[in-house]
């Protein structure tokens, strides 16, 4: 546009002829460059909107919400980590149906047995992720900085020790819950296998699988829990 502007022969625009036409040319091409580093500001620094974590339904709002925090220092490796769980978790879920999907019929009880149990374990694993936002979402990088660094701070000792023992009940928490959802993808690994080692399947034998009554325990541990 500055070129079509300053050009010869549209609107008599021209940097180093009269007065006037000089001021105009050399205004446009400030306002020009003030629009374009803002809005290389605004791509490049601006935060994204958070979505509410009530309001997060599908894998790809988990995504959004997680990389708001990506440049959390503290956090970095657990923020990259949960990324990772998010992906292998949609292609456990992925592949388990389709094991299932080749042997048995979705009709069957083996077949609906299998599945809800997959779901449930899912919803254990995103529950966890939402877990870990709310955490986030209260976590105060700079102060959790001033904590961790005495000199740049004149709180007491007992003060600083009751601060410290706050940010790193945060920090537990958060590789706490990224510890359990790794602990449910190594469930549904074992799962995998062993639905890949039988040839029939029977209801009963469903109940009594090793990874089965794990998974089955696991759901039962977390029936009450809230968020």
């Amino acid at each position: 546009m500055n070129i079509l502007v300053l050009s010869p022969g549209f609107l008599g625009v021209k940097i180093g002829g009269d007065a006037l036409s000089t001021a105009f040319g050399v205004t446009l091409l400030f306002v020009s460059a003030l629009v374009l580093l803002y809005g290389s500001y605004s791509l490049l620094f601006k935060s994204p909107i958070v979505i509410p974590v009530k309001q997060i339904k599908t894998r790809e709002d988990y995504e959004d919400a997680l990389m708001h925090y990506r440049r959390v220092k503290p956090l970095e490796k657990d923020i990259t980590l949960a990324f990772e769980q998010l992906e292998r978790m949609a292609k456990r879920k992925d592949t388990l149906l389709n094991v299932l999907n080749q042997r048995f019929e979705s009709t069957e009880l083996s077949y609906k047995k299998f599945a809800s149990v997959t779901e449930e374990v899912e919803k254990l694993f995103y529950l966890n992720i939402r877990s870990i936002l709310n955490r986030l979402n209260v976590f105060d990088e700079s102060e959790y900085e001033r904590v961790m660094n005495p000199k740049a701070t004149s709180f007491s000792k007992e003060l600083l020790l009751e601060k410290k023992k706050v940010y790193n009940e945060y920090l537990s928490f958060i590789k706490s819950s990224i510890g359990s959802n790794e602990e449910i993808l190594l469930k549904l690994d074992k799962l995998l296998l062993e639905i890949s080692r039988l040839d029939s399947f029977e209801l009963g034998d469903i109940e009594e699988m090793p990874c089965m009554q794990e998974i089955d325990m696991l759901i039962k541990q977390t029936k009450y829990y809230k968020q």
